[in-house]
């Protein structure tokens, strides 16, 4: 199943705190320098990359000349903020070395779980890896509360697998992958090299917390990568230190903990859609949009729509109808029904005439589209 690293065309790069700061001594240059070349090579080779960096906490502790983490939220939004300049401007100027430009996202949780600004934030994506700009994403420590936070940045990076439909998320941190047993307690402990992310006699072994600096054990990795499965990506776990870990990834070696998905990305998306979101209104569309949708898998394009109810808004789910009536696909609408209501029955090309502004071409897109 090396073959799914190997041919990955999406790749999300999650780095741990404790690589980042060389276990708390502030940012390690020299460290990032060294994935910063292998991700450019990868990009140079076709490889689309989106960065999950922690440290920007840990990053601050250290300018502050703190040695154990705080728990107070406001001191770690204060450690965020001082810590979360110099974290970007490690990256931008490390990347930029290989001619490469980067793009700062900060996320909360509210960002994901919010519809139409999980919209924004995957459109704004797509466009920046277009662009071929790589995403350099954080948590937004400096506003998150207890009650919005991801909890660590392994998470974020599942969920930000799911938001670019990653083929690959790679964890790079400071153990070389799960191991049948604790490696620090346990000498005859074995790396599991490769496993179903669902298998649940994975529980009990992915045991233990993280580190002073970070938040994130073994526990979440593999939690994480339960959550990347959602969307179809498969996950690596793998020691972050381990000489040219990236180069040897996309070679093919079997480095690391390999975790796959029980389904493939496709199927994975649609039932994500399906089973999670409730419908907020309806689109009737007429014969030529139906056969596009049954026969062509194409997307629902304005022009195709006879008539939109409901109340929704941009994100939210809505159903499409056949002029019969009958239910044949739902999907995330990328306009509101005020905004869809003028432009139904119209050429893409009239959408920013009609709103004064265009979003996407399609009311809504294939890939967030589930027949029925």
């Amino acid at each position: 199943m090396r073959d799914k690293v190997t041919g990955a065309r999406r790749w999300v790069v999650k780095i741990g705190s404790a690589l980042l700061t060389a276990d708390g001594r502030g940012l390690d240059r020299a460290a990032m320098a060294v994935w910063v070349e292998q991700m450019a090579a990868l990009h140079a080779a076709g490889v689309e990359l989106v960065l999950v960096s922690s440290g920007a906490v840990a990053a601050g502790m250290s300018r502050l000349g703190w040695s154990v983490r705080p728990s107070a939220i406001h001191e770690l939004q204060a450690a965020a903020a001082v810590g979360q300049m110099g974290l970007v401007q490690a990256w931008e100027s490390s990347f930029g070395e290989h001619g490469k430009h980067t793009a700062q996202i900060l996320l909360t949780h509210d960002d994901l779980s919010d519809r139409k600004r999980y919209l924004n934030a995957r459109s704004t994506l797509r466009t920046l890896v277009e662009l071929g700009a790589i995403p350099v994403i954080n948590e937004n420590d400096t506003v998150v509360t207890d009650e919005i936070r991801f909890g660590d940045n392994d998470t974020l990076a599942a969920l930000v697998a799911n938001l670019v439909e990653a083929d690959l998320l790679v964890i790079l941190t400071d153990r070389d992958g799960m191991f049948d047993a604790d490696p620090r307690n346990n000498p005859d402990a074995q790396l599991i090299s490769e496993a179903r992310a669902d298998d649940p006699a994975l529980d009990a072994v992915a045991g233990g917390t993280g580190g002073a600096l970070g938040r994130g054990g073994m526990q979440t990795k593999l939690r994480a990568a339960r959550l990347a499965a959602r969307s179809g990506a498969h996950t690596v776990i793998v020691g972050g230190r381990i000489e040219r870990v990236l180069d040897r990834l996309k070679a093919g070696e079997l480095l690391g903990t390999l975790l796959l998905p029980e389904r493939g990305p496709l199927a994975a998306r649609k039932q994500w859609l399906a089973g999670h979101l409730q419908t907020r209104g309806s689109l009737t569309l007429d014969d030529g949009a139906v056969q596009a949708l049954l026969r062509g898998h194409k997307s629902l394009l304005p022009v195709g729509v006879k008539q939109v109810q409901g109340n929704f808004r941009r994100g939210e789910m809505v159903v499409c109808l056949a002029p019969d009536g009958a239910e044949i696909a739902r999907g995330l609408a990328n306009y509101s029904a005020a905004e869809a209501q003028k432009i139904v029955g119209q050429g893409s090309d009239a959408i920013e005439q009609l709103l004064g502004y265009v979003d996407e071409p399609e009311l809504i897109h294939r890939d967030n589209l589930i027949l029925i």
